[in-house]
Protein backbone atom coordinates (compact mmCIF):
# COMPACT_ATOMS: atom_id res chain seq x y z
CA UNK A 1 0.00 0.00 0.00
CA UNK A 2 1.55 3.32 -0.98
CA UNK A 3 2.17 6.01 1.78
CA UNK A 4 1.13 9.94 1.12
CA UNK A 5 1.69 12.11 4.50
CA UNK A 6 0.71 15.47 5.31
CA UNK A 7 2.94 18.47 6.73
CA UNK A 8 0.39 21.59 6.27
CA UNK A 9 -0.78 24.99 8.61
CA UNK A 10 -4.44 23.89 8.18
CA UNK A 11 -5.34 23.16 12.22
CA UNK A 12 -7.82 21.37 13.60
CA UNK A 13 -10.64 24.03 13.90
CA UNK A 14 -12.00 24.04 10.47
CA UNK A 15 -12.93 21.52 7.65
CA UNK A 16 -10.06 22.36 5.34
CA UNK A 17 -8.15 19.49 6.59
CA UNK A 18 -11.13 17.56 6.02
CA UNK A 19 -11.56 18.29 2.33
CA UNK A 20 -7.91 17.49 1.46
CA UNK A 21 -8.08 14.19 3.11
CA UNK A 22 -11.36 13.54 1.11
CA UNK A 23 -10.12 14.93 -1.78
CA UNK A 24 -6.90 12.35 -2.21
CA UNK A 25 -9.56 9.32 -0.98
CA UNK A 26 -12.18 9.78 -3.56
CA UNK A 27 -8.94 9.87 -6.40
CA UNK A 28 -7.41 6.70 -3.89
CA UNK A 29 -9.35 5.23 -1.72
CA UNK A 30 -7.31 2.69 -0.69
CA UNK A 31 -3.89 4.85 0.07
CA UNK A 32 -2.71 5.10 3.51
CA UNK A 33 -2.78 8.55 4.47
CA UNK A 34 -0.39 9.62 7.52
CA UNK A 35 -0.29 13.31 9.39
CA UNK A 36 3.11 14.25 9.97
CA UNK A 37 1.34 17.67 11.86
CA UNK A 38 -1.21 20.27 10.77
CA UNK A 39 -0.01 22.48 13.49
CA UNK A 40 2.53 24.66 11.51
CA UNK A 41 2.08 28.53 12.00
CA UNK A 42 0.35 29.91 8.98
CA UNK A 43 3.26 30.16 6.10
CA UNK A 44 6.11 29.64 8.48
CA UNK A 45 7.97 27.32 5.98
CA UNK A 46 11.34 27.11 8.38
CA UNK A 47 8.69 25.28 10.66
CA UNK A 48 7.16 22.95 7.85
CA UNK A 49 10.94 22.53 6.79
CA UNK A 50 12.50 21.69 10.37
CA UNK A 51 9.55 19.08 11.16
CA UNK A 52 9.51 17.46 7.88
CA UNK A 53 13.18 17.17 7.18
CA UNK A 54 13.28 15.37 10.57
CA UNK A 55 10.48 12.92 10.33
CA UNK A 56 10.42 11.90 6.22
CA UNK A 57 13.30 9.37 6.59
CA UNK A 58 11.41 7.25 9.03
CA UNK A 59 8.85 6.73 6.24
CA UNK A 60 9.57 3.80 3.30
CA UNK A 61 11.19 5.30 0.38
CA UNK A 62 8.69 5.85 -2.68
CA UNK A 63 6.50 8.05 0.27
CA UNK A 64 5.00 10.82 -1.45
CA UNK A 65 4.89 13.74 0.97
CA UNK A 66 2.32 16.70 0.80
CA UNK A 67 3.24 19.97 1.87
CA UNK A 68 0.21 22.16 2.71
CA UNK A 69 2.34 25.37 4.02
CA UNK A 70 1.47 28.95 2.13
CA UNK A 71 -0.37 27.00 -0.96
CA UNK A 72 -3.26 29.83 -1.41
CA UNK A 73 -4.06 30.47 -5.34
CA UNK A 74 -1.73 33.17 -6.73
CA UNK A 75 -1.72 34.08 -10.11
CA UNK A 76 1.86 33.12 -10.78
CA UNK A 77 1.89 30.48 -8.06
CA UNK A 78 4.65 27.52 -8.95
CA UNK A 79 3.92 23.93 -7.79
CA UNK A 80 7.08 21.63 -7.70
CA UNK A 81 7.35 18.00 -7.35
CA UNK A 82 10.77 16.64 -6.50
CA UNK A 83 12.21 12.97 -5.59
CA UNK A 84 14.85 13.37 -3.02
CA UNK A 85 16.61 10.58 -1.10
CA UNK A 86 13.94 7.96 -3.26
CA UNK A 87 11.05 10.58 -1.26
CA UNK A 88 8.63 12.02 -3.44
CA UNK A 89 8.17 15.70 -2.19
CA UNK A 90 4.84 17.93 -3.33
CA UNK A 91 3.87 21.61 -2.20
CA UNK A 92 4.61 25.65 -3.73
CA UNK A 93 7.67 27.23 -4.48
CA UNK A 94 8.07 29.10 -1.81
CA UNK A 95 11.36 28.14 -0.21
CA UNK A 96 10.55 25.29 1.58
CA UNK A 97 12.09 23.02 -1.10
CA UNK A 98 15.64 24.84 -0.55
CA UNK A 99 15.20 24.43 3.25
CA UNK A 100 14.66 20.36 2.48
CA UNK A 101 17.57 20.27 -0.14
CA UNK A 102 19.97 22.51 2.47
CA UNK A 103 23.22 21.63 0.29
CA UNK A 104 21.81 18.98 -1.90
CA UNK A 105 20.72 18.31 -5.34
CA UNK A 106 17.35 17.08 -5.88
CA UNK A 107 17.53 13.53 -8.09
CA UNK A 108 14.55 15.00 -9.83
CA UNK A 109 12.62 18.03 -10.01
CA UNK A 110 9.66 19.08 -12.00
CA UNK A 111 6.92 22.16 -12.34
CA UNK A 112 3.55 20.60 -12.23
CA UNK A 113 1.74 21.58 -15.34
CA UNK A 114 -1.87 19.82 -14.42
CA UNK A 115 -4.78 21.98 -15.30
CA UNK A 116 -6.49 23.69 -12.85
CA UNK A 117 -10.10 22.83 -11.96
CA UNK A 118 -11.70 26.52 -11.68
CA UNK A 119 -14.03 24.76 -8.57
CA UNK A 120 -11.19 24.57 -6.42
CA UNK A 121 -9.15 27.28 -7.51
CA UNK A 122 -8.63 29.02 -3.94
CA UNK A 123 -7.98 25.27 -2.87
CA UNK A 124 -4.99 23.89 -4.94
CA UNK A 125 -3.83 21.19 -2.15
CA UNK A 126 -7.60 19.75 -2.79
CA UNK A 127 -7.31 20.00 -6.89
CA UNK A 128 -3.59 20.07 -8.56
CA UNK A 129 -1.24 18.89 -4.95
CA UNK A 130 -3.86 16.03 -4.19
CA UNK A 131 -4.08 14.75 -8.13
CA UNK A 132 -0.54 15.12 -8.19
CA UNK A 133 0.60 12.77 -5.09
CA UNK A 134 -2.17 10.35 -5.98
CA UNK A 135 -0.63 10.10 -9.31
CA UNK A 136 2.66 9.76 -7.90
CA UNK A 137 1.53 6.63 -5.32
CA UNK A 138 -0.36 5.21 -7.74
CA UNK A 139 3.30 4.55 -9.51
CA UNK A 140 3.43 7.14 -12.03
CA UNK A 141 6.41 8.92 -12.76
CA UNK A 142 7.45 12.97 -12.17
CA UNK A 143 7.09 13.22 -16.09
CA UNK A 144 3.36 12.40 -15.68
CA UNK A 145 2.70 15.60 -13.69
CA UNK A 146 4.89 17.99 -14.78
CA UNK A 147 8.11 19.32 -17.05
CA UNK A 148 11.61 19.11 -15.59
CA UNK A 149 13.07 22.04 -14.24
CA UNK A 150 16.83 22.96 -13.20
CA UNK A 151 17.63 23.43 -9.78
CA UNK A 152 17.04 27.38 -9.35
CA UNK A 153 14.43 27.19 -6.77
CA UNK A 154 12.99 29.81 -4.51
CA UNK A 155 15.88 30.33 -2.24
CA UNK A 156 15.64 30.77 1.95
CA UNK A 157 18.49 30.97 4.02
CA UNK A 158 19.07 29.79 8.06
CA UNK A 159 22.33 29.25 8.13
CA UNK A 160 24.38 30.13 11.20
CA UNK A 161 27.18 32.96 11.08
CA UNK A 162 30.53 31.64 12.13
CA UNK A 163 34.21 32.40 12.00
CA UNK A 164 37.12 30.16 13.20
CA UNK A 165 36.60 31.06 17.15
CA UNK A 166 32.40 31.62 17.63
CA UNK A 167 29.27 30.54 16.10
CA UNK A 168 25.87 32.74 15.73
CA UNK A 169 22.51 31.03 15.78
CA UNK A 170 18.75 31.36 15.73
CA UNK A 171 15.88 29.56 17.33
CA UNK A 172 14.52 27.44 14.54
CA UNK A 173 11.96 25.36 16.38
CA UNK A 174 10.65 24.54 20.31
CA UNK A 175 9.07 20.99 20.89
CA UNK A 176 6.10 19.93 22.63
CA UNK A 177 8.53 19.83 25.74
CA UNK A 178 9.44 23.41 26.11
CA UNK A 179 12.77 22.32 24.16
CA UNK A 180 14.68 25.04 22.17
CA UNK A 181 16.44 23.78 19.22
CA UNK A 182 18.77 26.00 16.94
CA UNK A 183 19.93 25.87 13.61
CA UNK A 184 23.50 25.12 14.47
CA UNK A 185 24.05 21.46 13.24
CA UNK A 186 26.27 19.21 15.20
CA UNK A 187 28.45 19.18 12.34
CA UNK A 188 29.05 22.57 11.95
CA UNK A 189 29.61 22.75 16.14
CA UNK A 190 32.11 19.91 15.90
CA UNK A 191 34.13 21.67 12.88
CA UNK A 192 34.70 24.60 14.84
CA UNK A 193 34.85 23.46 18.02
CA UNK A 194 37.84 21.17 17.13
CA UNK A 195 38.16 19.97 20.61
CA UNK A 196 38.58 22.65 22.64
CA UNK A 197 35.80 23.95 25.13
CA UNK A 198 33.29 26.44 24.63
CA UNK A 199 30.51 28.68 26.47
CA UNK A 200 27.28 29.13 24.96
CA UNK A 201 25.66 32.71 25.67
CA UNK A 202 22.06 33.57 24.97
CA UNK A 203 18.98 35.37 26.39
CA UNK A 204 19.46 37.10 29.79
CA UNK A 205 22.89 36.76 30.02
CA UNK A 206 22.41 32.56 30.76
CA UNK A 207 25.03 30.37 29.54
CA UNK A 208 26.33 26.69 29.60
CA UNK A 209 29.94 25.68 29.02
CA UNK A 210 29.27 21.70 28.07
CA UNK A 211 27.50 19.30 26.56
CA UNK A 212 25.27 16.63 27.45
CA UNK A 213 24.36 12.89 26.35
CA UNK A 214 20.91 13.15 28.09
CA UNK A 215 18.21 15.28 29.14
CA UNK A 216 18.66 13.53 33.04
CA UNK A 217 21.97 14.28 33.27
CA UNK A 218 21.57 17.05 35.13
CA UNK A 219 19.67 17.66 38.25
CA UNK A 220 15.73 18.37 37.79
CA UNK A 221 15.16 21.91 36.86
CA UNK A 222 19.00 22.75 35.77
CA UNK A 223 19.67 23.79 31.96
CA UNK A 224 21.58 22.12 29.46
CA UNK A 225 22.50 21.72 26.26
CA UNK A 226 22.82 18.45 23.59
CA UNK A 227 22.73 17.64 20.10
CA UNK A 228 19.18 15.62 19.93
CA UNK A 229 17.13 13.19 17.29
CA UNK A 230 17.36 16.22 14.80
CA UNK A 231 21.06 16.89 15.46
CA UNK A 232 20.92 20.12 16.26
CA UNK A 233 21.63 22.22 19.13
CA UNK A 234 19.21 22.03 21.72
CA UNK A 235 18.41 24.05 25.32
CA UNK A 236 16.84 22.45 27.53
CA UNK A 237 15.98 21.79 31.28
CA UNK A 238 15.54 18.87 32.69
CA UNK A 239 11.99 18.61 33.81
CA UNK A 240 10.74 21.58 32.76
CA UNK A 241 10.23 23.95 30.33
CA UNK A 242 12.87 25.66 28.72
CA UNK A 243 11.17 28.41 26.19
CA UNK A 244 9.26 29.41 29.32
CA UNK A 245 11.54 29.56 31.75
CA UNK A 246 14.36 31.07 29.95
CA UNK A 247 12.70 33.09 27.37
CA UNK A 248 13.44 31.53 24.30
CA UNK A 249 11.21 31.63 21.51
CA UNK A 250 10.38 30.40 17.76
CA UNK A 251 11.90 32.83 15.68
CA UNK A 252 14.43 34.50 18.09
CA UNK A 253 17.09 35.43 15.85
CA UNK A 254 20.90 36.36 16.56
CA UNK A 255 20.68 35.66 20.42
CA UNK A 256 22.46 32.11 20.52
CA UNK A 257 26.28 32.35 20.31
CA UNK A 258 28.60 29.62 20.99
CA UNK A 259 32.15 31.19 21.70
CA UNK A 260 35.41 28.49 21.48
CA UNK A 261 38.46 28.81 23.68
CA UNK A 262 41.22 26.62 24.59
CA UNK A 263 41.29 27.08 28.69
Amino acid sequence: MRVITLTTDLGHKDFYQAALKGSILTIMPDVRLVDITHEIPAFNTQRAAFVLKNAYHYFPKETVHIIGINTLYQEDAKYIAMRFQGHYFIGADNGIFSLILGEQQAEELVEINLMQDLRYLHFPLADILSKSACKIAAGGALSDIGVPIDQTLERVTLQPIFDKDMIRGNVIYVDSFGNVITNISKDLFNRIQNGRNFTLFFKRNETINQLSWHYNEVYEGEKLCLFGISNFLEIAINQGNASKLLGLHDDDANIIRVEFHNN
